[in-house]
This record gives C-alpha cells, structure tokens and sequence, in this order.
C-alpha cells in the first residue's frame, strides 16, 4: 500500500481523461459546470471545513481527494453518477496502490454526495457536501443568452460570490453568498436549492455544527 496524494491524483492521466468526458456530457446536456474549476474550489473547501474543526491532516487530504472526484461518475451517466462514479474511484484508487479502508471511506463520500440519495455519513462525506452544494456562482453557467435563461440559470448567474466556512468556536457552518436581486429574487434560490440547503444542515449537524446561510449580509437560516 501508499500513501496516494491529491498531487498524485490530480496528475493521473486516467483520472483526468474520465474527468474530462464527464465534463464533456454535462455540457452536451446543458448542465451548469462541472469542470476543474468546480472541481479544485470543492476540494480546498472540503478540506478547509475539516482542518478548521481540527481533524487529522491525512482525513483532510482524503476529504480534497473525495471532493475531487465527486463527480467521476458523470463519465458514464448523469444519472446515478454518484453511485457509478464511488465504484470507479474505488477501483482507480486502489490501483494506484491506496489503502483499502481509505479507498472505501472515499468510495462512501462520493457514493453520498448527490441529494437525491445521499447522507452525510462520515466526517469526508460531511464536508463534500458542504463544499458542493455550496459552489453556486454565475461562473457555473454555460449559457450566454439571458434572454434564455431558465431558473437554474438565472439563480446560479446572480450569485456574484459565494464562500463556505466553519466556525470551530461557535459551533456553525456558514455559507455566504452575495446575490444581484436585479437578476434573480432570493425566494428562487430557495425554489431550487432547498433540498441542498436541508443536504447542508444535516452535514453540518454531523459535525456537530450548526448551519447557516447569509445572503447580502442578512442571515436566511
């Protein structure tokens, strides 16, 4: 066995190559995003969120490994694509020469992180969820046509920042955004995002934090 590092994982050319595709069919599909860029802003978060609340340096690294590749299951379908993409990154881990229970406890992050099956089960698959539901941003999406737009659009393109952090000493996990009301009305983020929202605080309450969401400066949640 080997100590397998996000370095090492980011550099693999059959990671990548399964990364890419998946990106490729999101776009033909007409989802927001789902590239590098996703992928690398979920992975820091998701090990900042474990570092801040003080676990092991090697769980942290785990958790920047599930985060990215959360969504290698795209490669083979939109649908399901958590439970494809925990299979895969188990075999492509284990490969690579990763610890089994590490390989494993990787496989149960991204096997949970999507909301229509998922749960927060584990300290990694807390802190994915939290770091990717949070990612909304109007860099996510595709379309340029506003005259086009459907909600999804319209809520992801007025969210002008968006950050998550936890705060070890009060006991929360909270997720900043700044939204263009002009674009979209607060209550549409709502419409789409409530599930993910209620994803989100029962990842917080796994790590025994509360959640909270502040937009424009006024507390929501």
């Amino acid at each position: 066995m080997s100590i397998v590092t996000l370095k090492e994982i980011m550099e693999n050319n059959e990671i990548r190559t399964f990364l890419e595709i998946a990106e490729k069919q999101l776009e033909a599909l007409g989802y927001t995003e789902h590239s590098f860029r996703h992928l690398g802003i979920v992975a820091k978060a998701a090990g900042d969120i474990l570092r801040d609340l003080g676990f092991s340096e090697r769980e942290v690294e785990l958790a920047r490994i599930a985060a990215y590749m959360h969504d290698i299951g795209n490669a083979v379908n939109r649908v399901d694509h958590a439970h494809s993409g925990a299979i895969l990154a188990y075999g492509i881990l284990t490969k690579l020469g990763m610890d089994y229970k590490e390989a494993a406890e990787i496989m149960l992050a991204i096997g949970n992180h999507d909301e229509n099956t998922g749960n927060a089960v584990s300290n990694i698959s807390a802190a994915l969820i939290l770091a990717d539901k949070s990612d909304v941003h109007r860099g996510r999406v595709r379309n340029r046509d506003f005259a086009t737009f459907d909600i999804h659009d319209r809520v992801n393109y007025a969210v002008e920042n968006s950050k998550i952090y936890v705060d070890n000493q009060n006991k929360v996990a909270v997720l900043e955004l700044n939204v263009d009301t002009e674009i979209c009305p607060v209550i549409d983020y709502f419409e789409i995002f409530l599930t993910r929202m209620t994803m989100n605080r029962r990842a917080a309450s796994f790590l025994g934090l509360n959640f909270q969401l502040i937009i424009n400066g006024n507390r929501l949640v």
